[in-house]
């Protein structure tokens, strides 16, 4: 796909002068300060930064993980900030795919249902939400862990797991926190080549990584530091 096909995606994700302070007085901490964000259809975007820049808290912002204290996140022309907290969770689970640090598998459950649990809670019918955990499982090389508990997994098998669920159904917009922390550097480009195809395929993804190699499959790279967005530099993928 060109660039400018891919620019020429509607926004998925807008952060419109987003701040997020937590604590009060003394104890007040601004984790965001006025961040501006647009990320396309079609666009990866990583955001990098120092521990503490605020990373991790504009995903949980962009996923409707947390509300921000001023300003709005906006997911495909739905403004978060005015819906109640179960509408911005439909929201997120219909449209959104997260990739947590820790995973967050169900350790009661198997690879497979912890993937298709998602499609499940929409109303899918079991038989389909399972074809579409082993599809997404063996895009991710794993398809063999299906009946796996997570105990029964390494911590990079476990990483995958939680990818595959993030990318199950029809996800316009996903959200990575360090994806490939757990994997090595061969199964860890594997997993960015999917999340290359599936912006190329017209999701939008946004991927808080440490790594400055990423950038090659990324369209835009966005700093942050001390909670504002200092600067913002074209990655690899835009040259694609």
């Amino acid at each position: 796909m060109t660039t400018q096909h891919r620019e020429s995606g509607g926004a998925v994700l807008q952060l419109q002068a987003v701040s997020r302070v937590h604590g009060r007085g003394a104890a007040e901490v601004h984790a965001l300060r006025g961040i501006d964000l647009q990320v396309r259809a079609g666009e990866f975007v990583a955001v990098m930064g120092p521990s503490g820049s605020g990373k991790s808290t504009l995903l949980t912002l962009a996923g409707g993980l947390d509300r921000a204290s001023s300003g709005e996140v906006v997911i495909e022309g739905r403004p978060l900030g005015g819906l109640s907290q179960g509408a911005v969770a439909a929201v997120r689970r219909r449209a959104i795919g997260y990739v947590f640090q820790d995973f967050n598998l169900i350790p009661a459950l198997t690879a497979l249902e912890n993937v298709g649990i998602p499609r499940e809670l929409d109303g899918v019918p079991a038989r389909r939400a399972r074809a579409e955990a082993l599809a997404a499982l063996d895009e991710l090389g794993i398809a063999e862990l299906g009946e796996r508990f997570p105990d029964e997994m390494s911590g990079g098998q476990q990483q995958r797991v939680a990818i595959a669920r993030s990318l199950i159904g029809d996800r316009r917009l996903v959200l990575a926190d360090e994806p490939t922390g757990a994997l090595d550097s061969t199964t860890g480009e594997t997993v960015l080549g999917v999340l290359r195809a599936r912006c190329d395929a017209g999701a939008a993804a946004v991927m808080v990584t440490h790594e400055a190699r990423h950038a090659a499959w990324v369209d835009r790279v966005v700093l942050l530091r001390d909670g504002r967005l200092v600067e913002e530099t074209v990655g690899g993928g835009a040259r694609r």
